[in-house]
Formats: C-alpha cells, sequence, structure tokens
C-alpha cells in the first residue's frame, strides 16, 4: 500500500481518448453532468460509457475517482461530503471498466486519483489514514483554485430524476469500434492500424485522425521510464528524437505548454529535415488536446509564424 504525492498525471491522452471516441455518439442533452450548483448526489457512480459527464464537471468542482472492486467498496464517501460540496467522488468499479482502468492505469484497488478541469492527477494507491488522506485532497483544492476550480455543489435529491440518465449511444462506425476495443485490450499497434484504414477510406474522418494521434502517442510510451526520458533529454538538448520524447511525456501528463514551447525553441535551430519532424509531431499533439484547446490555438500561431 503506497502513497504517492500529487504529480503531474500521465494518463491524459487515454482519458480523452476515451471521450473522444464516443462524443459522436453524445446527443445534445445527453451529457449526464449536473446543473451548476446542484447535484443529486456527492458520491457518483461512473463507467466507461459515463465518464464524459465527470470530466465535464471537473470544470466546475474537483472531481476524486476512486477504483473499486466487488468485496472491496468505496471507502472516501463520507470524506467526501465532509469538504461541503467542494469535492466530488466518482466511483468505478476497475473490474469492469476496462478503459477507464487502462486509462488510469490501475494495476491494484483502492486507487485514487483527481480531475482538475478535465486533467487527471495522480493521488495515490491503496488507502492512507484518513489524516492522510485529507491532507492531499486538500492539496488538490489547491490545485483547483490555481487552475480557477472554485466551485461548490450543493445536494438536491430531486435532481436524481434527470441527472442519473444515461445516454442513448449509437453504435461507434466498425472501424472506430474495432480501433477502441484494441486499444481497451492493450493492442495499440490493432488500433493504429484500424484508425489508419479509417482515414485511408475517410480522410476528412476527424475523429480518426485525432484517435490516431492520442493511440500513437500511448504506443510510443508504453513502458517508457519517465525519469530516463527526461535525463536524456538534459543530457542531449540539441537532440531531436529525446526532445520529441520528452515532449510525448509532457504531453501524456497535460502540460501541454512545456512540450509546446520545447519543441518551438528548438524548431529555430534545426534543418529542413528536424523542423519537419518537429512541425509533424506538433500536428500530432493539436489533435490529441483539440483544436479549441486555448495552448494549442496558442502554440499553433507562434508555429505558424516560424514557418512563414
Amino acid at each position: 500500500m503506497t502513497n504517492t504525492p500529487i504529480s503531474g498525471a500521465s494518463v491524459r491522452g487515454a482519458v480523452d481518448l476515451s471521450s473522444l471516441v464516443r462524443r459522436q455518439a453524445a446527443s445534445p442533452s445527453a451529457a449526464a453532468a449536473p446543473a451548476l450548483g446542484s447535484v443529486p448526489s456527492l458520491v457518483i457512480p461512473a463507467s466507461d460509457a459515463t465518464f464524459t459527464a465527470v470530466l465535464d464537471l471537473s470544470s466546475r468542482v474537483p472531481v476524486i475517482v476512486e477504483f473499486y472492486a466487488p468485496g472491496l467498496e468505496p471507502l472516501l464517501g463520507s470524506l467526501i461530503e465532509s469538504f461541503g460540496g467542494r469535492l466530488v467522488l466518482a466511483t468505478v468499479d476497475g473490474t469492469v471498466n476496462p478503459q477507464l482502468a487502462q486509462a488510469f492505469q490501475v494495476t491494484e484497488v483502492p486507487a485514487v486519483a483527481a480531475i482538475v478541469a478535465g486533467r487527471p492527477v495522480q493521488l495515490f494507491v491503496g488507502m492512507p489514514s484518513i489524516d492522510e488522506v485529507r491532507s492531499v485532497f486538500e492539496q488538490v483544492l489547491t490545485l483547483a483554485a490555481e487552475e480557477g476550480v472554485t466551485g461548490t455543489l450543493s445536494v438536491d435529491p430531486s435532481a436524481a430524476a434527470t441527472s442519473n440518465a444515461e445516454p442513448e449511444e449509437e453504435p461507434l462506425l466498425p472501424l472506430h469500434q474495432e480501433a477502441f476495443d484494441a486499444i481497451a485490450a492493450g493492442d495499440y499497434p490493432l488500433a493504429i492500424t484500424k484508425y489508419q484504414t479509417a482515414i485511408t477510406q475517410n480522410p476528412r474522418d476527424q475523429l480518426a485522425v485525432a484517435g490516431l494521434a492520442q493511440v500513437s502517442l500511448l504506443q510510443r510510451l508504453a513502458g517508457a521510464d519517465a525519469t530516463a526520458i527526461r535525463a536524456a533529454a538534459a543530457a542531449e538538448p540539441a537532440s531531436v528524437a529525446a526532445q520529441l520524447v520528452v515532449a510525448d511525456l509532457d504531453v501524456s501528463g497535460g502540460h501541454l505548454d512545456d512540450a509546446f514551447d520545447r519543441l518551438l525553441e528548438l524548431f529555430v535551430t534545426l534543418d529542413a529535415e528536424g523542423k519537419n519532424l518537429v512541425r509533424t509531431r506538433l500536428l500530432e499533439y493539436f489533435e490529441v488536446a483539440g483544436a479549441e484547446e486555448p495552448r494549442v490555438m496558442a502554440a499553433r500561431r507562434r508555429l505558424t509564424g516560424l514557418l512563414f
């Protein structure tokens, strides 16, 4: 049983991918997130199919995510309630939600993470003392305040009738479903092949383009040692290969500004071949994070300025 301090999360791409591939299936009224200020309960069950609502809710109030298994039920409900609506708990059965278990790299339960403004933060595995857990949650609130997430929710049981209704999902396109299933099984090369086939069939399939960028990132980082990656990048600041790998690590943890600054500053020092490698990787990152992300828009403007 270990207690890990708050650190940059390494699962952003995977979480976003789960949201992305199901985005096309949700109707405008499908979001299960409650209205601002009111929830039926501060403890909500979450699943692979409904986690988009958790991401949406995390823009209003920090969401603690507790993974459990049958026979080892969630333990943090009472503690969450003691924070008076400043935190919400999403409980996930790790045995029947493989996408989320894989996305958060859950290998044992209980495991606890947080989502703040759509960005995951790893917290701890196992269950420390209540005082230790409370201290970690206070750190989450401090982090959330820095991100401008300072909402407080009240409990309104009457909201349950609408918030408990799960969206009716339409089937994914066959190649998208095959890619999604491959990701759930940890077969990233197969998922890449499926997305590439989808793009060949329809070059305008933006979901496939974004899915390919995200699963390619997961594949590049599979089994990677973060400490070794950062050491190599520090030792070889002019190495395109070393800087691309550490930029992958930054993007996977949601540290987009760090990745973009690193590669854009390197860009101006490179020959034509090196610039093409960096430009291609940056365009992949833009797909991973989404065109509407403000940091993507800023980085795209910088890149355009360097190209022309």
